[in-house]
């Protein structure tokens, strides 16, 4: 089964890392990406902007608005994700356990909706 591991990140949590820190931290998330990959439990891992790059976007009544995102007023925000498969959730929280932004930010643990297709 899939799960996404959503990184939420406190506004300028990582501001008090020095750089040989900030970059230990970026070496250790891809050689953790590469560990996933090695056990086959990894499908896909990115870093995200800042939200102060985020747009919202809705269609209502067929009129497309777009406003600046992120929409909720949050202590933390959506820093990235991990998507990975795991055999079932206790597997997926060992797995987003040893992210290792988990030390500076939290790990939601979601399975994936899988949709069943309509037959035509």
């Amino acid at each position: 089964m899939k799960y996404l591991c959503l990184i939420h990140l406190e506004d300028g949590g990582l501001d008090g890392l020095d750089a040989a820190t900030k970059f230990k931290l970026d070496t250790d998330s891809l050689n953790y990406d590469k560990e996933l990959e090695a056990g086959g439990h990894f499908i896909a891992a990115q870093a995200l902007q800042s939200p102060d790059t985020a747009r919202i976007v809705r269609v209502r009544n067929g009129e497309v608005s777009m406003t600046d995102g992120p929409y909720a007023e949050t202590k933390e925000h959506l820093a990235g994700f991990i998507l990975i498969e795991a055999r079932d959730l206790n597997e997926a929280v060992r797995l987003a356990s040893h992210i290792p932004m988990a030390e500076y930010a939290s790990v939601e643990v979601r399975p994936i909706y899988t949709v069943i297709p309509v037959p035509a």
